[in-house]
């Protein structure tokens, strides 16, 4: 019986297979697979009536950019491999989407659901005080972010433990992304994922050559979706998808099982019966399937797999149908499934593409920190101005020349309106998939071995990592 590989041995799968198509020297390839370091933290925090000892991690897989960038995750599984394993895929994943930060993660054992807010923050400041007086938090060295079980709270909570300990410190604000905006964050971040799911997609969809290496056609339209996790990113992927792009979500799988309609569910509505029954039991807005991970199986045009690492793995490859897996998590198909998929021709659009949109609205955040000035502040009304000259001028031509035509209804309303930071973050994040996708692209056509975009975006992305390496001297 062939061994399932980890997640730390599937990130080294995955990238043997591209950087063998590499002429790298070999010290360098090396340099660029290990992690660089791991810190593991110890720390005890007195509640009820008593010490708790936790455990955390924080690693750095590459400092050819830097700062490095990387959530930090709240689970009671949490372990090293998983760290390093996650903070290199923050490498690859940030050297496509050309974000300037090499690749960190972070981790703290501990389920969040089993303490009280006032615990959390106890525990939270401790241990960001144990990585910020190591510099493992610092606007110009290591910035963290949300992953899973942490929010805009956790990480407003570390950005102000880092302020009260630096207190000269202009740029403590840059120290962590995923702030709340009224804390310093950014328009945009909570949902960035999910959009960049929906925006990978759409951009897939624009090349009719790639919608039939997955035999499939058309548009997202009507496309029925499988999503499995309905967190922060496959909540706002499949909200996006169902409300904006007309796609149907069929099922919807989460830990207690999964939800069912043919005819496509009510999204919003599910999530609010998950977030106040903690599962979608008993849900009536679909059929509930006790066995929810056999849904996976299902017939679908695309599969999103939004949670955890691994679950499409050896003893359930060979039976998905899904023409297209789309990896909204990280690390959710193992290298041994990613092999069975690709010789079943089921086309995947990889985790450092697809879940990139997190870490890309994260720069653009830190950037606001560092320049302590809102996008949009600037420019906003300098552009309505502009456009209410054009707007003018075609209503004067009109009153002019006699010819009575009129505006489309709430056209001027929307012309007039200038770009404000959520919707300058959405065009930025837009292009940034975008560009990224072709720069796969282009390497998955122009090579002839290169069969996958998985590959093709390691390729790009170990290219990247090496010029930034040999422009340092290496």
């Amino acid at each position: 019986m062939t061994t399932e590989p980890g997640f730390r041995q599937s990130v080294d799968l995955m990238f043997n297979r591209a950087v063998v198509l590499m002429d790298l020297p070999p010290g360098l390839e090396e340099k660029i697979r290990v992690c660089n370091s791991t810190y593991v933290v110890r720390f005890g925090v007195r509640l009820r009536g008593g010490i708790q000892t936790f455990t955390g991690y924080r690693s750095v897989h590459s400092e050819h950019m830097e700062p490095v960038k990387g959530g930090i995750r709240y689970a009671a599984n949490v372990h090293q491999d998983e760290v390093e394993a996650l903070a290199a895929l923050m490498t690859f994943k940030c050297a496509l989407v050309e974000a300037p930060f090499g690749g960190s993660k972070g981790g703290l054992r501990i389920d969040p659901r089993q303490y009280e807010d006032h615990e959390l923050e106890q525990i939270t400041r401790r241990f960001a005080y144990e990585l910020i007086k190591r510099d493992l938090i610092h606007p110009s060295q290591n910035v963290p972010a949300p992953d899973m079980g942490t929010g805009e709270r956790e990480m407003a909570l570390m950005a102000d433990q880092y302020a009260r300990m630096n207190t000269t410190d202009i740029n403590a604000r840059a120290c962590v992304t995923g702030k709340p905006p009224h804390a310093g964050g950014i328009q945009g971040r909570v949902e960035a994922t999910g959009r960049g799911v929906q925006y990978a997609l759409r951009e897939f969809f624009r090349h009719p050559e790639d919608v039939a290496q997955a035999g499939l056609e058309g548009k997202l339209d009507g496309k029925r979706i499988i999503v499995q996790g309905l967190g922060n990113v496959g909540y706002h992927a499949a909200l996006f998808l169902s409300t904006e792009d007309g796609a149907k979500i069929t099922h919807v799988i989460e830990r207690d099982g999964a939800l069912h309609n043919p005819a496509g569910l009510d999204i919003a509505l599910v999530h609010d019966w998950i977030a106040s029954h903690g599962g979608v039991r008993d849900c009536p807005h679909g059929t509930y399937i006790k066995e929810g991970l056999r849904v996976l199986e299902e017939e679908c045009d695309i599969l999103i797999p939004a949670a955890v690492e691994g679950v499409i793995n050896m003893h359930n490859a060979h039976a998905i149908k899904a023409p297209l897996i789309i990896e909204a998590a990280n690390g959710p198909i193992t290298a041994g499934a990613d092999e069975v998929l690709r010789q079943k021709g089921t086309v995947i659009i990889p985790d450092l593409y697809a879940n990139a949109g997190g870490v890309t609205v994260s720069y653009f955040e830190w950037v606001k920190n560092l320049s302590h000035i809102r996008f949009g502040r600037m420019q906003r009304r300098q552009e309505e101005a502009r456009h209410e000259l054009i707007v003018n001028e075609l209503e004067r031509l009109s009153r002019d020349t006699g010819t009575g035509w009129t505006l489309s209804p709430h056209f001027k309303e929307r012309y007039l309106r200038g770009a404000g930071e959520l919707e300058l973050v959405r065009s930025g994040l837009d292009d940034t998939m975008r560009v990224a996708y072709q720069a796969m692209r282009e390497v998955w056509y122009s090579r002839n071995d290169v069969t996958d975009l998985r590959t093709a975006g390691f390729l790009v992305s170990i290219g990247r990592v090496a010029s930034s390496y040999k422009a340092k001297g290496l």
